[in-house]
């Protein structure tokens, strides 16, 4: 029998210390990495120039600090603003909640920071009345549905700052070639997609995106697959892994 003043094993002071000590290596173990970091696939081909449908990257998070939007599951609570902040940059490529609709996550290029005067003129990207460095390089050769070779121009442009980048220019004369002049308000960020002619982005209905709407920096392709092979084809994954790209920097 346990006397009045002994305690059983479970309860004593080495059992407490080791469950505390159990408890904080469990958050850490399955929380603290979802705060430094988060995995994020691209859907679409708006960012086509750097990014491809199919690549799977991480996320810094601590870059920018932390907003309500920087816990993928849940929001413990909601506040405004960011905590840690630290400003994102021209030529960051960012993922961040859509201002529009807070549960989509979107994934583009700063290229206007506050204050900024941002406008596309004649398919040429202008900030602060100058037009950004162009510079063509190899085109990029897709398959046709028919089959046939499609050639679309690429460009290396570079941000005030001297961020280097790859854009693609499918069509002269396309929709959003030519725009008004924006003025980003402070707090906000004016975001692009590389693929310019097919990016639904800044100069669009996403419009300005407020700081506390950033989620995190792109950092690396970790994974990368063609889309080539379905889940349950595990005879075909191997050839349908893209290697080169296999963890690529992104910049």
């Amino acid at each position: 029998m346990t006397s009045e003043t002994e305690k059983p094993w479970w309860r004593g002071d080495y059992a407490v210390e080791t469950y505390k000590t159990l408890g904080i290596a469990f958050f850490f173990f399955l929380f603290m990495p979802t705060l430094l970091f988060q995995p994020f696939r691209i859907p679409s081909s708006s960012m086509e120039g750097t990014l491809e449908v199919g690549d799977y990257l991480f996320v810094s998070k601590f870059t920018y600090g932390y907003s309500q939007y920087s816990f993928p599951f849940f929001t413990p609570v909601a506040f405004a603003g960011r905590v840690m902040d630290g400003p994102a940059q021209r030529g960051d490529v960012v993922v961040f909640r859509l201002p529009s609709d807070p549960t989509e996550d979107y994934i583009k290029r700063v290229v206007g920071v506050a204050g900024d005067r941002v406008q596309m003129i004649g398919g040429v990207l202008h900030i602060n009345g100058e037009p950004v460095k162009l510079e063509k390089i190899s085109d990029r050769i897709e398959n046709a549905e028919d089959g046939s070779e499609q050639h679309v121009r690429r460009y290396n442009e570079t941000l005030p700052g001297g961020v280097t980048h790859v854009i693609l220019k499918r069509f002269d004369g396309a929709q959003l070639d030519d725009t008004e002049e924006f003025v980003v308000p402070p707090g906000n960020y004016f975001m692009m997609g590389d693929n310019r002619d097919n990016s639904n982005d800044s100069r669009a209905s996403v419009g300005f995106v407020p700081e506390q709407n950033l989620v995190g920096r792109a950092e690396v392709v970790f994974f990368s697959h063609d889309g080539s092979a379905e889940l349950w084809e595990v005879w075909k994954w191997p050839f349908a892994i893209r290697y080169s790209r296999l963890l690529n920097l992104i910049g």
